[in-house]
Order: structure tokens, then sequence, then C-alpha cells
């Protein structure tokens, strides 16, 4: 242990235990545990899952880590400006024991000596995580003008290379920065804390193989249709107009024909049974889990529609039936679709004319 740090949970997986005849599984490790078994690269990319639930209204969150950084890791930008304007570092510590000033202190030189030499503005904010801080540097970090002096202290001796590589001007350029800069923008961030924000963000699921949230109830469809419903219910009416002619062309006239009535009713609630979807989706997964979806339903509704078909009506049929038979890919977001969202989902392809019902087109 290093300055009265408490020690590092184990990163190693637990071991099977061969109890009589009996081999017994552990349960899986807790989240906490794998991220101390994760590399840099890993937990770099876990860093910057969590930093958009921290609340800021950050324009952009990048990865900078890796050679030639210049002591970026992941980079907050409160403009569009990026670095050029106000910007937060988070700087991704992932060592095998606790982050202490030992090893902070080097990184806060390279700071400096970066924005001397014209790679970036200051930040605002420059946050330390690691999967253990040292308690030691909790509490330099919490008197900003000790942690100034302790670190000009140093500067003025370090044989650090990123100091000695400066000339004379650009060292005392350093100096000179650091000591007109307000060290409380140093800060450290707990992992407990780390972990229960991150349970708020869509990659908690399959980042830690937890459940997802219960779904929330399935959205009625408005009384009144909305222009994201223009193009699949005009598709729906050229359905009807073929079928039965002009007596449904619109949707005033189809309000007075009960079987097209209640049949667009229920395509309404299927398209928005699949938007509540994708808006849990959006919510609780990655990028691109419902759109993975929406992909595995076309790949197979796309040939039923292309086929022979009498009309519009028995194509449309045809489609909304294979897609009650389609095979999911098998996603964290898979197991949460039901035979209405698939429904739906022939919708939102027709809604954006990958799917077309009558072969003449819309009137």
């Amino acid at each position: 242990m290093l300055d009265g740090d408490t020690e590092a949970e184990s990163a190693l997986p637990p071991k099977l235990m061969l109890s009589g005849a009996q081999l017994h599984f552990p349960s899986q490790p807790s989240p906490k545990k794998m991220v101390f078994a994760y590399d840099p690269d890993e937990f770099e990319e876990f860093v910057k899952e969590w930093v958009p639930a921290l609340g800021t209204r950050y324009a952009r969150v990048e990865r900078h880590g890796g050679s030639g950084d210049h002591g970026v890791d992941v980079a907050a930008y409160l403009t569009r400006q990026a670095m050029e304007g106000e910007w937060h570092n988070y700087q991704c510590k992932h060592y095998g024991d606790a982050l202490t000033w030992s090893k902070a202190a080097p990184e806060m030189r390279k700071l400096f000596a970066a924005v001397i030499q014209g790679h970036y503005t200051l930040p605002s904010r420059y946050i330390f995580t690691a999967p253990i801080i040292g308690r030691s540097l909790v509490r330099q970090f919490a008197k900003p003008s000790e942690t100034r002096a302790k670190f000009l202290d140093e500067l003025a001796t370090t044989g650090d290379t990123v100091i000695r590589s400066l000339d004379p001007a650009q060292r005392q350029a350093v100096r000179d920065l650091a000591a007109n800069t307000d060290f409380s923008r140093f800060e450290t961030i707990d992992m407990d804390a780390m972990l229960e924000l991150h349970r708020t963000t869509p990659h908690w699921a399959e980042r830690f193989n937890q459940p997802l949230p219960a779904r929330p109830q399935i959205m009625a469809p408005p009384h009144e249709h909305t222009p994201d419903e223009t193009r699949y219910v005009q598709q729906l009416l050229d359905v009807y107009r073929e079928r039965w002619g002009d007596e449904v062309g619109t949707l005033e006239k189809t309000v007075g024909h009960p079987q097209a009535r209640d049949h667009l009713h229920r395509q309404r609630e299927a398209f928005y049974s699949a938007e509540s979807l994708r808006l849990f989706a959006r919510d609780s997964t990655p990028e691109g889990h419902f759109q993975a979806i929406v992909d595995d339903v076309h790949t197979i509704v796309v040939e039923v529609a292309d086929g022979l078909h009498q009309n519009g009506w028995e194509r449309l049929r045809a489609v909304l039936t294979a897609a009650g038979q389609v095979a999911l890919t098998e996603t964290i977001l898979a197991k949460q679709v039901r035979p209405l969202d698939r429904k739906g989902v022939c919708h939102h392809l027709a809604n954006d004319d990958r799917l077309t019902w009558c072969q003449g087109g819309h009137a």
C-alpha cells in the first residue's frame, strides 16, 4: 500500500471450486472488480461512456489517449471550439495500485508543458480517474493553494524529461503559468461514484452484463396523426384505396369504413409500439441496437415483399406474418422485442420507403 491507501480489490477472475463431485461456478464479478481487470484502453472507453452522465452539457466527448496525446485521455468540450474554447480533461490512470501524488504530478507537468507548446488551451477542469485514488491525493487536492506551492517547489528541481526538454524560456513560461493557475481545477473522482453514474447510461447493461431496466409501457397512438407518420399512413391508404376504391382514399373517409378504420388503428398501435422500443433502446443500450432489430426484420421481409402478390393488401399481410417469424440476432435488446414491435418495425420501414405495399406507389 502507498501513503496509507487501501488495498486494491483483486482483479483476478474467481476460480472454480470443486467440492466433492460437484462443480460450483462462482457468480459474475461485480462491476467494480471488472473495472479493476480492464486494460488502459478499455478503462478509457469506460470513462468516455461515463462522462456524459455527469450532466454537464458537453458539445462533444472524445478519446485522445495514446501516443502523442499530450496528456489528454478523454476530452469533453463545452463549446464547438473544442480545445480552443472551454473544455475539461479526464485523465485516466489504470494501475495495479492507488493513484498517488507521485503519479499525478508528472501528468500535471505534462499539462502545463503542452499548453505552453500550444497544443491546447488550459482546461477549466482536470479530473483524475482511476480504479483506486490514494487518500493522500484526495487530501492534497482539497487544499489547492498548498497543492500549487508543492507543484512549484518540485517543478524547480524535477528531472522530468517533459520539462527538461523545454528551452529556458518555455520552462519559465510553464512556471509562470502554474503560479497563476487556480489549482482547484485538479480533482479526483471515486470509483463507486463513477459506477453509480455509469449505471444511468445506455452502456451499463451491455458492459457489465446486467439486465436492462424494465421497459416502459408501450406508447399509445395520439388521437391526431403526427408528421412523423405521414409516409407509412399514406402507404396504408394506398392499400385501402386499391382494395375498396375511393370510398377509403383519405383519412377522413377511412373513419367511416369500419374495416379500414380498425385496421389502421391496429397498424398505428404497432408503429408506436416499435417507436417505444426505439426510445427505450436509445436510453438503455448503446447506439445501434434498435437499428440492428430493424435490419434483421428488413433482411427477411424484403424478400417477401418482392414476391408476387395479388395486391398491396396481400403483400402487407404476407410481410407482417413473416416479420413475426424473423429470428433476431441475440442481443440484450432482442429479448425485449414483442410481436407488436415486429409489425411496427415493418411500418417504420415503410415510413422510410424501404418497403412499399402497392406496386404502383401512392396516388
